[in-house]
């Protein structure tokens, strides 16, 4: 899933502040040489891949599969079935859309989309790792439209523990595209279906087995923006509460996930995702975080235990959780052909884990997908995927750093945007970080608006202690924000 922070714009209508927020966005684009534009030879290549894929023998059409996703999307890579097995378990079709009908290893396609990496998001902004017409087109599983798609079938017991799992190339066709509102609605109501029924129903079990397990996945909320409609506006930031459907949706995706890693590592070949364990430096930070939000964390307490108790409709609670995407420092990618890796495990997760979901937006997807598919067949893993494997991880890290680089670079846009008529103002702080080479330097957090910036002082900052700050600085042209320690 994407990790942006800032996802959506909001406004009454368009004015002079929104075109100054698209002015700002486009001139960060051009600053990181990232464009949401393709080369003409990569339009062209992907028009005509999409005039003739190559489909699969294999028609699951029967399938009465839906996508759940934000609202107005149209890259679309997943959709899923849900029913009860015999045995009193459960089965999970999921549908993920297949490239490999669409890109050939070495076409013009293929070659752009290694440069890119994975889809860049930032407030309403998009860079997109394959051109439109492929990503919200022909490999896209739109409503009524019969695709080409990697199929799992993932079995599990009434524990909602998995016991089977297969992969397979299928034709499929999504009969409703829900967004999270909707299908939240449907379920609340007793209107959904049996299959979007037992979305809750493996959700909450899923969701149980993470926390038994130790793990957790971050409930990012969606930050919106609401920029107002004339140039003296104050623009203003919320968070947009996360609906159950979304986490039990999200585990859908995870369950698929550790379905590949076991797969990849039982045959000592594959692709993961990864991440070290925690560095305490970071959680320190973390603390000091809850305490300049105002909420109380136990030093007993561990993390995931404290992130579960947190509730993302509250603003305070929705920054820390934000915040906490600290912990996913050093998190990368790992090949290995042969043996399996030192570290392989992504230590948030508490377990193996591979991206194979979002293949329209992730260049690693394709590959570790491609890896399940020919072991579930019994077929040799495809040279051209071996051939890739020792430079993948560095390709991936390289488009990860950039696409920090691009959100860090459009919050700090947005949040001059929030303080812009604030200069001279003084606000109640915690400093969270302070310089190791210049202790006159660091890191503060607000808790309102929830804004995390620089500060400057003449002595040495104390690290960790409350304090007041003044805002001296919140340029848009630089996309800068500090305050200086009273």
């Amino acid at each position: 899933m994407p990790s942006s922070r800032v996802v959506r714009v909001r406004s009454a209508e368009e004015g002079v502040a929104p075109q100054v927020l698209r002015d700002g966005i486009a001139a960060i684009q051009r600053e990181l040489e990232v464009t949401a534009q393709f080369p003409p030879e990569v339009e062209a290549a992907a028009a005509a891949a999409v005039a003739d894929p190559r489909l699969p023998s294999l028609d699951r059409t029967d399938l009465p599969m839906v996508t759940i996703d934000p609202a107005g999307s149209m890259d679309l890579d997943q959709a899923l079935h849900l029913a009860r097995t015999d045995s009193g378990g459960y089965v999970l079709h999921y549908a993920i859309a297949d490239l490999a009908a669409f890109i050939t290893p070495g076409d013009p396609v293929d070659i752009e989309a290694h440069q890119r990496g994975q889809t860049l998001y930032g407030a309403d902004s998009r860079i997109p790792l394959h051109p439109t017409v492929i990503s919200e087109g022909g490999a896209s599983l739109l409503p009524d439209q019969v695709r080409p798609a990697l199929l799992w079938s993932v079995t599990m017991n009434g524990e909602g523990e998995r016991t089977e799992v297969e992969v397979r190339r299928a034709l499929v066709r999504s009969r409703a595209q829900l967004d999270y509102p909707g299908a939240q609605k449907l379920i609340d109501d007793g209107a959904a279906d049996e299959s979007l029924l037992l979305l809750k129903e493996v959700g909450e079990l899923r969701l149980k087995r993470e926390q038994a397990r130790g793990g957790v996945s971050l409930p990012l909320p969606e930050q919106e923006i609401d920029t107002g409609a004339g140039p003296d506006a104050d623009w203003e930031l919320s968070f947009r509460t996360l609906l159950p459907v979304e986490e039990w949706n999200a585990q859908m995706s995870l369950l698929t996930g550790f379905a590949a890693a076991s797969l990849m590592i039982y045959a000592r070949v594959g692709f993961l995702r990864t991440l070290p364990p925690a560095d305490p430096r970071d959680l320190q930070r973390l603390h000091r975080t809850a305490h300049a939000l105002g909420i109380d964390w136990p030093a007993e307490l561990l993390f995931p235990d404290f992130i579960r108790g947190l509730d993302p409709s509250k603003p305070q609670h929705a920054a820390m959780i934000s915040a906490s995407t600290r912990i996913l420092r050093g998190s990368g990618y790992v090949a290995f052909d042969g043996e399996t890796p030192a570290q392989p495990l992504h230590s948030a997760l508490n377990a193996e884990y591979a991206h194979v979901t979002a293949p329209l937006r992730r260049l690693a997807d394709r590959y570790a997908s491609e890896i399940c598919v020919a072991l579930c067949a019994g077929t040799e893993v495809p040279d051209w995927v071996r051939a890739a494997l020792p430079h993948l991880a560095g390709e991936m890290q390289e488009s990860a750093q950039r696409a920090h680089r691009y959100e860090r670079m459009v919050l700090d846009l947005v949040e001059a945007g929030l303080l812009q008529h604030r200069v001279g103002e003084s606000f109640a702080a915690v400093v969270v970080e302070v310089n190791e080479r210049e202790p006159t330097r660091g890191i503060v957090t607000i808790a309102d608006p929830a804004v995390e910036a620089p500060v400057v002082s003449a002595s040495d900052i104390p690290l960790g202690t409350e304090v007041r700050v003044r805002l001296t600085t919140a340029d848009l042209a630089q996309r800068k924000v500090e305050f200086t320690l009273e």
